[in-house]
């Protein structure tokens, strides 16, 4: 999967699955598909899921401070899911339903 598309776009098929997920959940396994390994790939993946919340494609549904370090220490994760908006324009997008 992955790299056959823009990271948006399969940003928004992980979250086709209905389900919240964790913006760290969704870095990491797109940093592992399109191998961008770095602090700047990371970040700039979390940029793409800001981008996409702002959008309103995603919405904010939890947050809690990273005290583990799973992401990056002291910083604020977000819990997001798909809005019906995000569904149309990734239909749009010829995104399909996991």
């Amino acid at each position: 999967m992955g790299k056959n598309r823009p990271i948006k776009f399969r940003i928004l098929e992980l979250f086709l699955d209905g389900e919240g997920h964790w913006n760290y959940e969704i870095v990491s396994k797109i940093q592992e598909e399109y191998d961008m390994k770095s602090a700047y790939g990371r970040d700039s993946i979390n940029f793409d899921i800001i981008e996409l919340a702002s959008g309103g494609m995603l919405k904010d549904v939890e947050q809690k401070v990273d005290e583990k370090g799973i992401y990056k220490k002291d910083f604020l994760l977000h819990k997001y899911v798909i809005t019906d908006f995000g569904k149309v324009r990734g239909s749009d997008a010829c995104i399909r339903y996991v």
